[in-house]
């Protein structure tokens, strides 16, 4: 193990020399060698528990304890079949909530993994981005606003460097960094040349060399920030598995006081009575709810995953089912982010450049230079070169083509001066550099070739033309001129960049403004997304709004959000009308604008407080170290997993991870269907319970004979919770999804159509069961076989019901409605094959007390079905019209 502790003490040069590194960082063979040496740069993992204590856990509920003391009751009194099945219903119970627990960990294991840090480093000469894990002590890490730390760091190079620290030092104001060393005995907050793991870079840009990794670092030596797996729960998880707390409690009670009248006032004996009221117990408390619940969750989290949606934090997943704004960012979210230079004003003339993506191959034309002369013999030297150098991107060539290592319009500009000059960057060496900031809104560095010294400056045409004085040939310069060459340009859907130069053997921020030789122009498109196009229109199908806020020129943004098909496309506010608006007059006329321009981080903040006043549920997307204000403030924050920062992506509830439109989209969609599957399991879990209970409690109320017995409604509440309950976690989509309008925020799981479902199942489960029961003790059956019509007739209704609840928003007689998924099939086969053994296997029928069941009782409790469906269905389409007249 490297011993760090003295790092913060030595030179860049020493501590260069102590890990064999080189400031160009290592090869990638090295790196390799000390990955095998050191481990990945990984943190110790919390402990957890082993899948005996997982299993055991599941025994720990009120409900068990109740069922575990009848088991010793029944055990005691020698029934033995009785006991089996109470025992039967338990451990099943315990397995299916172990399971479903395994699940929702592997589920949130796989998310940690792909939400997995990431790095840039120098390695082999050359920019690369790796995954945190396989940083190595000697890697030379690249460092700018936003991101975190990877590992910990000995700075060589920085630029206005700060970083948060509170973490470690609980020091909320971020500390400043740089190269020079400190005394040995620093305290940890007062070692200003080093960089810990885990803090975040709140401004500025440097250059670190790695001195130690994993449990290694300072973070690693202090045991905190464990990485653990994040418990699979939410506000809705926690509030049914309360619901269940106290619906257990009152069920108790209702029983224990069903117990008292059965045995005090109707005389029934004492063990019937009490198998009696364990049989209403379990049946109406939905014990498995929350882990079906959970599951739901968990399936929700790994469908959006497939669909490049990470979820951050779980309540996100029943939060996004409800937006009903979508602010969006523009460049490679709605578009392509594979920009290419386009267009070039020069003072000599206009330009125009061909080629596709980040290849540096292409065509030059126009007619920068007068006369005969091509304009390939007239290459734009100076601009080209300024496009190069004022550059920290790098470009790759891959078997699928060129991409890009950094900004894609950094990517872009050196393509294009690749074009010019093959090469710009051959026997130029960077000297310094002042990295972009939404506040100067420009880039500038200081680069040095064979003695001479050059500084270029690119950013914001707004703020590059105001520091330039003059034209490389000496002559006036005319800001305004330009601006309107940048507006037109701009109209022409390109986003525009404005560079300049000057010479100078320091890099002073003071000295640019007035002080720079225009350069020129340049004009960057990156066209929309075909799927962006489609997402959009889907979006507003199901009532959602799409707005675009973005940083470019008014005119490009109009442009793209024409091209996408945003609603109000022909009005767009810039930055410059947010700030002359203030919070009531935003507030009126945020709803009738899509388009907002030039806007900064602190604009976004404003625009969602804006959209929450009129009560919208508000996604917002981000990528900087300043977008974290309002992606906190946002219902959903959405960070971009690609160029988002480290900053955006804690701040944020979901990542996407290729920064694509289309995946927000598919998230809302995912979101809505797992809200639709919570409903159905809720739906289907808390009527069916009461029914299962109903006819015992109303048949002990009046004092008749039971028509099914306690033993077969274990039965039933056995194989059908285990079955039939769960299918419901796997629905698909359904069809209009997509097309109805957002839910309010304040919706309530537990409705009083809820309520009046469960009465209302209740009631006809009761009846029918009571119906057939009487129907076959009028033909003559024994008392068993009456009931064995009944306890046939409970899991037929059941099974039909579930296809009723399949479709809360059609009919279960639709083409969708009948066309159940795998889960639903196999799940029925199970519950109606178990069924079928009850019925007919004699050792079942001592057992459960049933007899074997005609083709005519099949029929007539077909029939029961099929009528009990036919009503629900007419009860939903008469519900569904009052909600819905037009």
């Amino acid at each position: 193990m490297i011993d760090q502790i003295a790092f913060h003490a030595r030179e860049k040069g020493a501590a260069l020399q102590a890990l064999n590194a080189t400031p160009d960082g290592l090869s990638g063979d090295e790196a390799a060698r000390r990955l095998s040496e050191h481990g990945p740069n990984r943190l110790p993992e919390a402990a957890r528990r082993g899948a005996l204590m997982r299993f055991l856990v599941q025994f720990n509920n009120v409900l068990i304890y109740v069922l575990l003391a009848a088991a010793l009751i029944k055990a005691l009194m020698g029934q033995w079949i009785d006991t089996s099945v109470i025992l039967a219903v338990v451990v099943l119970n315990a397995i299916i909530g172990f399971i479903q627990e395994g699940r929702a960990e592997a589920a949130m294991e796989a998310i940690r993994d792909m939400l997995a840090p990431r790095a840039a480093v120098l390695r082999d000469g050359r920019r690369q981005t790796v995954d945190g894990a396989d940083l190595v002590p000697g890697d030379v890490v690249l460092l700018e606003a936003g991101d975190k730390v990877p590992a910990d760091l000995r700075i060589l190079q920085a630029r206005g460097l700060a970083a948060q620290e509170a973490i470690l030092t609980g020091e909320s104001v971020p500390v400043e960094k740089g190269m020079t060393p400190v005394d040995a005995g620093a305290a940890l907050g007062d070692r200003s040349s080093m960089l810990w793991s885990g803090t975040l870079i709140t401004q500025g840009a440097g250059r670190g060399l790695v001195v130690a990794t994993g449990a290694g670092t300072e973070i690693g030596r202090i045991g905190g920030m464990l990485a653990g797996v994040e418990k699979l729960t939410t506000p809705l998880v926690a509030q049914m598995d309360r619901f269940a707390r106290w619906l257990s409690l009152f069920i108790l009670t209702v029983a224990a006081l069903l117990f008292a009248f059965g045995v005090f006032i109707r005389g029934n004996p004492l063990d019937e009575m009490f198998m009696a009221v364990v049989a209403v117990a379990v049946s109406s408390i939905p014990e498995g709810l929350p882990a079906v619940l959970t599951i739901t969750l968990a399936l929700g989290v790994q469908a959006m995953a497939r669909r490049n949606a990470i979820v951050r934090r779980l309540p996100a997943i029943e939060t996004v089912g409800a937006v009903s704004v979508i602010c969006t960012d523009k460049t490679g979210t709605l578009t392509r982010n594979e920009m290419i230079v386009a267009l070039a004003e020069l003072p000599e003339g206009r330009l125009e450049i061909t080629g596709e993506g980040y290849a540096p191959e292409g065509e030059i034309t126009g007619d920068a230079k007068t006369g005969d002369a091509k304009t390939r013999d007239a290459k734009p030297d100076a601009l080209a070169l300024a496009a190069g150098l004022c550059n920290d991107a790098d470009l790759h060539q891959r078997p699928d083509g060129w991409a890009v290592e950094g900004d894609p319009m950094e990517g872009a500009l050196l393509a294009f001066a690749m074009k010019a000059l093959d090469d710009p960057r051959a026997g130029w060496s960077r000297i310094d550099a002042i990295p972009f900031d939404s506040r100067h809104r420009y880039m500038a560095t200081l680069s040095e070739k064979d003695g001479t010294h050059l500084v270029h400056v690119k950013g914001a045409p707004e703020r590059v033309l105001g520091m330039c004085r003059a034209l490389p040939d000496g002559g006036a310069f005319d800001a305004q001129e330009w601006h309107d060459h940048a507006d037109r340009m701009a109209a022409e859907g390109t986003r525009v960049l404005a560079l300049g130069m000057m010479k100078a053997d320091t890099l002073e921020e003071g000295a640019l403004d007035g002080g720079l030789t225009f350069l020129g122009l340049v004009g960057l498109i990156d066209p929309p997304r075909p799927e962006a196009i489609e997402a959009v229109a889907e979006c507003r199908a199901a009532g959602i709004g799409v707005k675009m806020i973005t940083g470019d020129h008014a005119g490009t943004a109009g442009a793209i959000a024409a091209q996408v098909g945003l609603e109000h496309a022909d009005q767009v506010l810039t930055g410059a009308d947010l700030e002359a608006m203030d919070d009531a007059r935003l507030a009126q006329v945020v709803r009738e604008v899509d388009v907002f321009a030039r806007t900064t981080p602190e604009h976004k903040l404003r625009l969602v407080k804006a959209l929450q006043a009129h009560g919208l549920t508000v996604a917002m997307t981000g990528d900087g170290v300043n977008d974290a204000p309002a992606l906190k403030r946002a219902d959903i924050g959405i960070a971009m997993g690609q160029k988002g920062s480290e900053a955006a992506k804690e701040a944020s509830d979901l990542v996407l991870a290729d920064d694509n439109f289309a995946s927000i989209a598919a998230a809302v969609r995912e979101g809505r269907t797992v809200w639709d599957n919570i409903r159905k399991v809720i739906g289907w879990t808390l009527p069916t319970n009461a029914g299962e209970s109903s006819a015992i409690i109303i048949a002990i109320l009046i004092g008749v004979t039971l028509p099914i017995t306690a033993l077969q409604v274990l039965w039933v509440n056995m194989i059908t919770s285990v079955t039939l309950g769960i299918a419901l976690a796997f629905e698909p989509t359904e069809k209009a999804t997509m097309q109805r309008p957002p839910r309010a925020r304040s919706a309530s799981l537990l409705s009083g159509a809820l309520i009046w479902h469960v009465v209302l199942v209740g009631g006809l489960y009761a009846a029918a069961m009571f119906g057939i029961f009487h129907w076959g003790t009028g033909r003559g059956y024994a008392t068993e076989h009456a009931q064995t019509l009944a306890v046939t007739t409970l899991v037929v209704l059941k099974a039909f019901y579930l296809f009723h609840i399949r479709s809360i928003h059609g009919s279960a007689f639709s083409l969708s409605g009948l066309m159940a998924t795998r889960a639903v099939w196999v799940t029925l086969a199970l519950a109606l094959a178990a069924q079928a053994a009850l019925v007919y296997w004699p050792v079942m029928q001592i057992g459960f007390g049933t007899m074997a069941l005609s083709a005519l009782d099949l029929g007539v409790i077909l029939a029961l079905g099929v009528a009990f469906l036919i009503i629900i269905e007419l009860e939903k389409k008469v519900r569904l019209s009052l909600r819905d007249p037009g």
